[in-house]
């Protein structure tokens, strides 16, 4: 007996379903975060600001149909685009796949359980608030660590990252 291949080691991105595509998301809305950039080094950092419309307890959009024309810079994920989009999580299923990466063990795809991503710590459940509710001079503040895990290009609060530090050091 053969063992069939699970859709995301057997199709590419271009070949699943709309069903298979949306399957794709863990929910853990770190996507849905206010990001800050550094002008000058590109340095991204995540806050712990979610978009309004996100439900922090549930994460999940509150108008995931109508979120592009309601949020005009929320970005719809598509197989075209995924790759170009360095700000993705280094968690998020859609850059793992694009990198040709498996999904991880508690991704709901491979545990069977929606609530895996929330056990096992991964998503913004309870750690964020909306960014209505904290002023934009406000948000460096907010600058937090847990989203970025396995993020290159992070910066640390307060850090300035020289990006020609590598071709200095002896």
């Amino acid at each position: 007996m053969t063992d069939k291949l699970p859709f995301w080691k057997a199709k590419t991105m271009q070949e699943m379903t709309r069903k298979e595509w949306e399957s794709l998301c863990d929910g853990c809305a770190k996507c849905c975060l206010v990001k800050l950039e550094d002008e000058d080094t590109g340095a991204l950092a995540f806050t712990d600001i979610a978009c309004d419309l996100l439900d922090c307890e549930t994460c999940a959009c509150g108008d995931y149909a109508n979120r592009s024309v309601r949020v005009p810079d929320c970005v719809t994920l598509t197989p075209k685009n995924v790759d170009q989009l360095y700000w993705m999580p280094a968690t998020c299923a859609y850059k793992l796949i694009a990198e040709g990466e498996d999904l991880p063990w508690w991704h709901p795809l491979v545990s069977g359980e929606q609530e895996s991503v929330h056990q096992a710590g991964i998503s913004a459940r309870g750690r964020v608030v909306h960014e209505s509710t904290i002023p934009v001079e406000e948000w460096e503040s907010r600058i937090v660590h847990w989203p970025a895990v396995g993020f290159e290009g992070y910066y640390e609060p307060g850090e300035h990252i020289d990006p020609d530090a590598d071709e200095k050091s002896d």
